[in-house]
């Protein structure tokens, strides 16, 4: 008997060279580079303007420096200065924070002393003079501080901060460029990365290791986890066929489009992470069991299967506010930056429209670009009745693994929502829950270590683990802030610092950022900026509102690169895809998906306009 050849995937290459020379030298050509001003400018926002300015506002408050200062003063001041930075300019934003919010982000603060600050901002300083003092502060950041003017000490400061970014933009370049060409295996790349910030002095080797076991890197290990044991005791294949034996014809067309309309509506309440997770088992089974003698192989339609249900993840996150981290932190930017307010019910009447026209466009893009040998699945729906027929009634393992993995789902719902009410002391993070399950099914014998070992694809999960790292300092260092402001700040000239087209440039900004780095971080860079210049040339009107929430839906369009989001890698994990599948796609769809967000804006909310805002 002939032995099955071993299928050839992208792990099994080695390095090729001559291709891989090409980011190799390109990084060091970047890194080489004189730093431009912008980055010096940016280093010295970011490394000398927080202490500058809390420096101004203990003299401006309590005619001291901060280093003679009581702690409670010091705190207001600290938390004057964290709330400037996300915009939050009002009084009644700084009365509304309490101890929970000043740990998260990072103050040193006692009941006492909090206590003491709130009283004196409250009964001490007037809405108008707060403002004021923070609009004076904000300048003193982004326009007071000159790189030319400060002491030697700062010099350095932003020195190193500008190094930084540099190494981050040369970063993104080489990143990216290995992604494209596949010239070095891919979970080499996300090595390459934490040894280039550990080289370079961006971050140290034990924060580094830090980095690699983020919260979604143990979701995404622990959901591949899950998949297997699905496999392994074939609840997968009673889940398929109860979800498609009831179509007449089982094409893949219609089988694809079915998986959207459960899928992207999904994917605007609950996580698309999980989601993912949960239909990767499936897609794999419909295309294995849709092979036949005559056709032992249909790249295509394995391909088409995948991506169908990474795409519709990505697509339904920006229907309603719990799609994504990204809309609620445009929703709080808005609410800090100008005191408005958009109501959970209020952004589905605004955005869930674009979901539903996403659905056919994606959809059809992907019957354009994916061309499989096999179209009927029908044979694969015969042979999936066929052995759900032998393997009889549930059995013990399949009903252990399915209430397993329902407490899981249930777990990922409502983690955030128990911890917010008490229920939960500590916050446990979809990662945990979905690490915990993989831990139940090996207590239980659904499986073993052996099934984890051949069944997981541990490149993915270390592969997504460089993503993150990447899309991090992108946004700890300042380069993604960097290139938004570049960027707009290019445009501005050409007319596109107002209105619609202020609105295209955020938007295809944030597009492009988001597939670089996760959705949150990418809407927080851009939005801070288009949200304040919105504020500016069209304040108080209805452009406000509408930046926040096209701002957070254009952070969802990462639909080009395997790391642009969690659902993006888990189908990869399948296998049977290559990163230039993600272009095949997502480059058509990013493309529409921007214009049909710009003529959501300029028609459909224009039209019904925002509250009693006047429009822009």
């Amino acid at each position: 008997m002939a032995i099955k050849e071993k299928k050839v995937t992208g792990y099994d290459k080695y390095v090729d060279w001559k291709m891989f020379s090409i980011p190799v030298v390109l990084f060091f050509i970047l890194l080489l580079i004189p730093t431009p001003n912008g980055m010096k400018d940016v280093g010295t926002e970011y490394r000398v303007g927080p202490k500058a300015v809390t420096e101004y506002i203990t003299q401006t408050l309590f005619n001291s420096p901060k280093a003679d200062v009581e702690q409670w003063q010091l705190l207001v001041a600290t938390i004057m200065e964290r709330n400037m930075n996300i915009g939050a300019l009002t009084r009644d934003r700084y009365l509304k924070r309490d101890l929970k919010w000043c740990r998260q982000k990072k103050i040193q603060v006692d009941e006492s002393n909090y206590s003491r600050a709130l009283t004196f901002v409250e009964t001490h300083i007037t809405d108008a003079r707060y403002q004021a003092l923070m609009k004076s502060a904000m300048d003193l950041r982004k326009n007071g501080l000159t790189y030319e003017t400060l002491s030697l000490k700062d010099k350095a400061a932003a020195d190193q901060g500008a190094w930084h970014i540099k190494v981050a933009i040369a970063m993104g370049a080489f990143v990216v460029l290995c992604f494209l060409t596949e010239c070095i295996p891919l979970p080499g790349v996300s090595f390459c990365i934490g040894l280039i910030l550990v080289f370079t002095g961006v971050t140290s080797r034990k924060q580094v290791a830090m980095l690699y076991w983020d919260d979604a890197c143990w979701f995404i290990m622990g959901s591949l986890m899950f998949a297997a044991a699905f496999v392994k005791t074939g609840v997968d294949k009673r889940v398929c066929l109860m979800m498609f034996r009831k179509l007449a014809v089982p094409n893949v067309r219609w089988i694809t489009l079915i998986i959207f309309i459960i899928i992207a509506p999904l994917a605007a309440f609950i996580s698309d992470h999980a989601l993912a997770a949960m239909f990767l088992p499936i897609g794999m089974l419909l295309y294995q069991n849709s092979l036949t003698k005559e056709i032992p192989e249909d790249p295509e339609l394995a391909k088409m299967l995948m991506i169908t249900i990474a795409m519709a993840c990505n697509i339904g996150g920006p229907g309603a506010p719990s799609g994504g981290a990204r809309n609620v932190i445009m929703m709080t930017y808005l609410a800090d930056m100008f005191g408005m307010d958009i109501g959970y019910f209020q952004w589905i009447t605004y955005c869930f429209p674009y979901v539903i026209v996403m659905i056919p466009v994606t959809w059809l893009i992907l019957n354009w670009r994916f061309k499989p040998a096999i179209t009927s699945l029908k044979p694969a729906m015969n042979h999936l009745q066929k052995e759900i027929g032998r393997m009889g009634g549930w059995n013990r393992q399949q009903i252990i693994a399915l209430v397993i993995f329902l407490v899981m789902v249930f777990g990922w719902f409502t983690e955030k929502e128990f911890y917010n009410l008490g229920i939960y002391p500590i916050r446990l993070g979809i990662g945990v829950i979905a690490v915990g399950g993989a831990v139940a099914y090996l207590l239980t014998g659904i499986v073993n270590w052996r099934d984890y070992q051949e069944k997981v694809d541990w490149g993915v999960v270390w592969l997504y683990a460089g993503a993150i790292i990447f899309g991090r300092t992108l946004d700890s260092t300042g380069a993604a802030y960097w290139l938004a402001r570049s960027a707009i700040d290019a445009l501005a000239p050409l007319g596109m610092d107002a209105g619609l087209p202020l609105m295209a440039t955020s938007n295809g900004l944030t597009a492009i950022l988001t597939n670089l780095m996760a959705d949150g971080p990418a809407a927080a860079a851009v939005g801070p900026i288009a949200l304040n210049m919105a504020g500016l040339v069209h304040p108080g009107t209805t452009c406000l509102p509408f930046m926040a929430m096209s701002t957070a839906m254009a952070s969802s369009f990462a639909y080009c690169l395997i790391i642009g989001t969690p659902p993006n890698a888990i189908v990869y994990a399948s296998g049977y895809l290559e990163p230039k599948d993600y272009i095949r796609v997502g480059l058509p769809v990013w493309f529409i998906a921007n214009v049909v967000l710009l003529v959501l804006t300029g028609a459909y909310w224009v039209f019904r306009g925002f509250g009693g805002l006047p429009m822009f």
